[in-house]
């Protein structure tokens, strides 16, 4: 180990740039070195690289003397900034590629032991190599021996070393039983084949793929494949053509791809092809390495930069808790990637959490009393906590804060208390907190700008489907109407028969009552008989035309009423109701009052110019008042007060009621039979104009049947716009809810297990019921109950759940008529048939059976009715999946309570592996598989002094990564089923572990 750099991190895994393949001044073959030492330039290269290499692979053919040879230098002074140096002994195989060369094989071995130069020597002379019946050994003497069997010519030792080194093969069996016999070699070495073309394993090609065994032989034996090709990369992830299930069964699981820079000379030191550097998520120690072998794709990352985790200002590099002499020590390094705080129980893990989510302001006055600050705050009265983040920013709280009447700071974290958790997986109660707090994340994720101001998801949800309820709204006044309009054009032409016998009726009435008035005027008076009846006629024509003119005069003075009403009541109550509705519309006072409405002309003078007309024609009308003709400036009586030949239709009523008092008398009609003849006269006035609107409603009648269309066709209208309406209200919740379809289209399995369905609730049992109500169920097709339900079912069910507006009125079309006779066969006797007809027709176009309904499943099982611990498969995965706009730093109080450990393995564990690539994640757990299987980047192993009277215990916080074996080591003995999570990762990935402390190589 170097000095001035930690090998071993209490932060847990980083990301360090390691070149895991690099030659070094006197390597074997092909050294491109110059110079008479060529080692200070290739060391200033190392230790000038940028980003600086902290881990580098010493490699040479067939032994181990370059890396002997940069240690000592190193160990000189030299390479302080790297941390890591380990030999990487290359060597060609028996089998060649399709060009011709041997496949490259590496070796890299741990250099701690500290005997690992002597074993990795002794090792390298127990493989051999046979050639002239006579075997040659992997040392320097045998190699120079075996390059002059070759050549005889080489007299230079060193030309004769490297011809031995260029034919020395080794056979793929032997180092198979190499690695069978020696247990320090399984436990110290990994495997690496080149993947190229021309040296590596890709060249293995052949007519018929009678290659493909010999390739997968050797990769299976391969821990790590040498390759930055992306798609070999994605390959060995199992993401390219072979599945993760061929990787396991074909290669023996899942392969990392490192890559170096392979450099011969000092120019290409640190150098790789298209700037494909390796990095190392991990400790500067080898454990790394085998770390990367168990899992290769979140420790290993081939590219010009390491990937991009958490955003430094949302990332925590440091908890400092103050006035805490029972705490140590009293800065805690927490890893921006995932931290498991560990401990047995009461020995401080939600302590801990506790004072990073308070120095983050993530904890309020309404902190439970059974988190840790609350049941030891009269031992914190002067703590606080101070976090740094990444960004180098500073934080702190105190715990008397949280007492504040007022707690201004935003929340820097996302804490997931213990109690939090459970009161959000409760399932007790009808406020549920769960669903709440999904809206809340799904309203966040909209742009702000797409939130139309909202104070949250409710209010939203009320904006977006204000319109579609409106519509429906105003569609279903419409279908009202028609309805109205239907029923009152059935009445009418129903009504038709008896509007004409009552017409013929008021005919033979007049035609009577005219023959009877004619019969009070005395015989022989035929003449005066005559203008008498003329006159009479022309007094009722007259009284016809001025109540046609009296009746004008009411309707425009109540119209007048009207004009009045809508200006003062009608027009400024719905302003003040759009001001209410509208209120984020942004429009100032002066531009509200342009929506003032008001008539487009003067309807004032409108009208009163009408009432002017009209009255002035009733007045016409009219005429002077009758007057008795002991009054009349010409008081004989034989003097016709209208002259002969003059047309009635221009004189006023007053003089004709006049005119034909006098021809009465001279008639010589007594005083008894012209009071008679009066009252016929009014009796034949009154039938006249009775007539007259008889004879007006057979004629509207006699149009029901074109009305009656019409009507139809707008109930048909109506109808389909409310479902238009209702598939508005579907579309506006879908968009609402877009966030959430994107997040689990992307997700881990476990979220795609989460649905959101927005769906028609269609009770056809309550519509059939209503309409039984309105039916005889003891005749017809419709007999018995439920038969109604069956034939709605059939015709409208699907329409009206999955149907377009179209389709569910044409469906609604089509069962009036095939059943519209049917339903009149079972019409109920007891109940006037135009009441019937009206019921039945309201209740046919109903649409309140029809609602939109939505929800969240998981699993399809409504969230509501999920068991609490599912529940909490819900809210992590929520938070973690779901909630990917929200980049603070999460932290979570035992999230596997109520979890039995598969559905933590099978659900969670993907959740935490993506999550954590994006956002710091701080859990506090007892759960093994929450450790090791998301392959957390820093354990943080909490213990417990013993009890003190009136004290707080000692605290200590000891944290790593899992590539460190003492941290291993306390999640095997703290947690339970630690050592069994290490030994089922290692099965499942078909790594074999002889010690569960340890991540060894198969």
């Amino acid at each position: 180990m170097a000095e001035g750099i930690e090998t071993v991190h209490p932060r847990g895994s980083a990301w360090h740039r390691w070149d895991p393949h690099i030659h070094a001044p006197g390597t074997a073959l092909n050294d491109g070195y110059s110079g008479a030492d060529p080692w200070p330039e290739f060391l200033d290269k190392v230790e000038k690289s940028e980003p600086p290499i902290r881990a580098l692979g010493i490699t040479d053919y067939c032994g181990i003397d370059c890396y002997v040879e940069t240690v000592k230098r190193q160990k000189g002074g030299r390479l302080q900034g790297v941390g890591l140096i380990f030999p990487n002994v290359e060597f060609r195989l028996s089998i060649e590629t399709a060009k011709g060369a041997g496949i490259n094989l590496h070796l890299l071995f741990s250099p701690e032991p500290p005997d690992h130069v002597e074993r990795i020597e002794a090792f390298l002379s127990g493989l051999t190599f046979p050639h002239q019946q006579e075997k040659f050994r992997c040392t320097r003497p045998d190699l120079i021996r075996l390059g002059r069997a070759f050549n005889a010519s080489l007299v230079d030792d060193a030309a004769a070393y490297r011809e031995g080194i260029n034919q020395f093969k080794v056979s793929l069996p032997a180092l198979q039983d190499a690695f069978n016999d020696s247990a320090w070699l399984r436990d110290n070495c990994l495997v690496a084949v080149s993947g190229g073309s021309s040296d590596g394993t890709s060249g293995l090609q052949g007519d018929g793929g009678q290659w493909a065994a010999t390739r997968k032989n050797i990769e299976r034996f391969a821990d790590i494949i040498f390759s930055a090709n992306p798609k070999q990369v994605a390959f060995y992830l199992g993401k390219g053509a072979a599945t993760l299930d061929d990787l396991e069964t074909k290669w023996g699981g899942r392969k990392p791809c490192l890559h170096g820079s392979d450099a011969h000379t000092a120019d290409r030191v640190g150098l790789p092809d298209q700037a494909r550097r390796c990095w190392l998520h991990g400790d500067l120690t080898f454990d790394t390495l085998r770390q990367a072998v168990i899992e290769p794709e979140g420790r290993v990352h081939i590219g010009e930069a390491p990937p991009q985790g958490a955003l430094p200002g949302n990332a925590i590099r440091l908890v400092h808790v103050t006035d805490a002499q029972w705490m140590r020590p009293c800065e805690v390094p927490i890893n921006a990637g995932m931290v498991a705080i560990i401990g047995a129980r009461g020995s401080g893990k939600t302590a801990l959490a506790d004072f990073i989510a308070m120095g983050a302001y993530g904890v309020s006055e309404r902190l439970s009393a059974n988190s840790f600050l609350r049941r030891a705050a009269k031992f914190l009265k002067s703590t606080s906590a101070e976090l740094e983040w990444e960004n180098n920013e500073r934080t702190s709280n105190a715990l008397e804060s949280l007492d504040a009447e007022t707690f201004l700071d935003a929340p820097h974290v996302q804490y997931l208390s213990q109690q939090f958790v459970e009161q959000l997986c409760s399932s007790e109660g009808l406020d549920d907190s769960l669903v709440a707090e999904i809206q809340r994340v799904i309203f966040e994720a909209h742009p702000e700008e797409d939130r139309l101001d909202a104070a949250d998801f409710g209010a939203l949800l009320a904006m977006r489907m204000q319109a579609a309820h409106d519509a429906r709204d105003r569609h279903r006044h419409a279908l009202g109407r028609a309805t109205d309009g239907i029923n009152a054009e059935i009445a009418r032409k129903e009504g038709l028969t008896r509007l004409v016998k009552d017409r013929d009726e008021s005919l033979r009435a007049l035609k009577v009552d005219r023959e009877d008035r004619a019969k009070l005027v005395p015989k022989g008076q035929d003449e005066r008989a005559k203008q008498l009846e003329e006159v009479t006629a022309a007094v009722e024509t007259k009284h016809r035309t001025l109540a046609r003119v009296q009746a004008r005069i009411q309707a425009l003075t109540g119209l007048q009423d009207d004009v009045n009403t809508f200006r003062t009541q009608t027009a400024p109550e719905w302003l003040s109701d759009a001001q209410d509705r509208r209120a984020d519309s942004g429009l100032a006072e002066d531009e509200w009052a342009r929506f003032k409405m008001d008539f487009t002309g003067d309807v004032d003078a409108l009208l009163r110019q009408r009432l002017e007309q009209a009255r002035t024609e009733a007045a016409r009308l009219q005429g002077a008042a009758p007057r008795a003709l002991s009054d009349s400036p010409t008081p004989d009586p034989n003097v016709p007060l209208v002259p002969p030949e003059t047309d009635l239709s221009t004189r006023t009523l007053s003089l004709l009621t006049r005119e034909r008092d006098r021809l009465q008398k001279l008639a010589g009609i007594d005083e008894q039979n012209a009071r008679r003849y009066r009252l016929l006269t009014e009796k034949i006035t009154r039938t006249d104009s009775l007539l007259a609107k008889q004879n007006m409603e057979i004629d509207r009648a006699e149009k029901a049947d074109e009305m009656l269309k019409q009507l139809r066709a707008a109930r048909t209208e109506a109808y389909q716009g409310i479902f238009a309406a209702i598939i508005e209200e579907e579309r506006e919740l879908a968009a609402l809810y877009a966030p959430l379809h994107e997040r689990i289209a992307i997700g881990p399995r476990a979220v795609k297990k989460l649905s959101f369905s927005v769906r028609r609730e269609v009770d056809i049992d309550a519509w059939a019921a209503r309409g039984e109500l309105l039916l005889d169920l003891r005749k017809g097709p419709f007999r018995g109950r439920g038969e109604l339900h069956k034939a709605a079912e059939e015709s409208l069910g699907k329409a009206w759940r999955n149907g377009t507006a179209e389709e569910a009125a044409a469906a609604m079309q089509a069962f009036m008529d095939k059943h519209a006779t049917s339903l009149r066969q079972q019409r109920l006797e007891d109940m006037p048939h135009l009441d019937w007809a009206r019921s039945v027709s309201e209740w046919l176009y109903s649409t309140d059976h029809v609602q939109v309904g939505y929800g969240l499943r998981y699993d399809d099982v409504d969230i509501e009715r999920l068991s609490p611990g599912t529940r909490g498969i819900v809210l992590l995965l929520l938070y973690l999946a779901i909630d990917a706009h929200d980049e603070r730093p999460l932290i979570i109080d035992q999230p596997e309570e109520n979890l039995d450990p598969q559905s933590v393995f099978e659900e969670l564990v993907p959740a935490f592996c993506e999550a954590k690539k994006r956002r710091q994640i701080i859990i506090v757990t007892h759960n093994a598989n929450l450790v090791v299987n998301t392959d957390v980047d820093q354990v943080i192993v909490a213990r417990c002094g013993a009890h003190r009277p009136d004290a707080l215990p000692e605290i200590s916080y000891e944290g790593g990564g899992l590539e460190n074996p003492k941290i291993r080591e306390a999640v095997c003995s703290i947690l339970e089923g630690g050592e069994r999570a290490f030994q089922e990762r290692a099965r499942r990935l078909r790594v074999n572990l002889t010690e569960p402390a340890a991540g060894r190589r198969p």
